[in-house]
């Protein structure tokens, strides 16, 4: 049997180029702007590229968590920085780059270190944002 699930965001506009997104199942809400790299852009709120590499990292994190946590790996922490590239290709604005940079500490990083790399290749593989989208996505993972 197929599985389905649906995600309901709705935004509202509130000035300028500023809105809020919200969902009916979601307690908080996300102030969310053009970026100040485009005309009329505000600095210092969350824009949609930005929430775009956030669907990335937090996705990532996720579905490694998962996959760690089946591969029994014990881990004390997961830090992961990425960064998109944004520009324009035929007249239209794609990101076309993410690269991710997950930095994991392992309880037993002697006894562990293989293992980390193959679950964080395994959740690059399985994380359905980045499989959902176009955008060319890479990784340099530190394990320590």
């Amino acid at each position: 049997m197929a599985q389905e699930h649906f995600y309901e965001v709705n935004i509202t506009w509130k000035e300028g180029r500023i809105g809020e997104l919200s969902s009916p199942v979601l307690s908080k809400t996300i102030e969310c702007a053009t970026p100040p790299e485009f005309p009329n852009g505000v600095p210092g709120i969350w824009s949609p590229e930005h929430l775009f590499v956030a669907a990335i990292n937090s996705c990532y994190m996720a579905t490694f968590l998962a996959i760690a946590s089946n591969f029994k790996l014990p881990v004390d922490r997961f830090n992961c920085r990425t960064v998109a590239k944004l520009e324009m290709v035929e007249g239209r604005y794609l990101v076309t780059e993410a690269e991710m940079y997950p930095d994991v500490k392992l309880t037993d990083p002697e006894a562990d270190k293989e293992k980390a790399m193959r679950v964080l290749e395994k959740a690059k593989a399985g994380c359905l944002v980045t499989n959902s989208m176009k955008t060319s996505v890479s990784m340099t993972a530190t394990v320590n």
